[in-house]
């Protein structure tokens, strides 16, 4: 699913046709619920295992695409699942999903991202509960935190997302990639550095 997830994102970025990716789980169980945690360190070689995280960063190409992104998530969202939802930009979800991040109550700790976009999404404290306890949270916790954006019936969630896609489909696509690099490349600098990004961004709409 990684290396289909890592195509599917080049493909995306890569074609001008492509405004707006919504993701989805299959099935009824789960948006997805992540890794099988129990066959961690089974590798061969776990050199190996590391070259091909390398070559294949799919959470970077995740966390670093230009075009808006939408989770449209039920059931379960776990571990790396909820990596790749907090990944997105939207977060639309079923009143019954779940949210967590078990990988401390395992040994481990989250390592596709989550350490460090719980954080930015939900605040410290709140991540800190999250990941240090490995708890699981309902959706009605989750809206109420910040973790998720909205919540629809599960009957309705993808025609949700859908129409969530298209409004966004409606705006100028170098506008609305411009001011999502200037929000996420602002929050990791100063005011004044976030300003200079913005404006340096603004001025190339303006020259085109």
């Amino acid at each position: 699913m990684r290396d289909d997830l890592y195509e599917t994102l080049g493909l995306i970025a890569q074609d001008p046709t492509v405004r707006v990716a919504v993701f989805r789980g299959a099935g009824d169980r789960a948006f997805c619920a992540g890794a099988d945690l129990t066959e961690f360190g089974t590798a061969p070689s776990q050199a190996i295992a590391r070259q091909v995280r390398f070559e294949r960063d799919v959470w970077t190409r995740l966390f670093t695409l230009p075009k808006p992104t939408i989770a449209a998530i039920h059931g379960f969202c776990l571990g790396s699942g909820l990596e790749i939802a907090l990944g997105c930009d939207f977060r639309i979800a079923a009143p019954e999903a779940r949210f967590g991040l078990p990988e401390t109550n395992l040994g481990m700790i989250p390592a596709a991202g989550g350490t460090q976009t719980m954080p930015r999404i939900v605040g410290l404290s709140r991540a800190l509960d999250l990941l240090l306890t490995g708890r699981t949270i309902l959706t009605n916790e989750a809206l109420h935190i910040g973790l998720v954006t909205s919540v629809t019936p599960q009957g309705h969630l993808f025609t949700v997302a859908e129409e969530v896609a298209a409004e966004l489909a409606q705006g100028d696509p170098e506008a609305v990639s411009s001011a999502k690099k200037a929000i996420l490349r602002g929050m990791d600098t100063t005011l004044r550095q976030g300003l200079e990004i913005e404006a340096n961004l603004a001025r190339r709409l303006a020259a085109r």
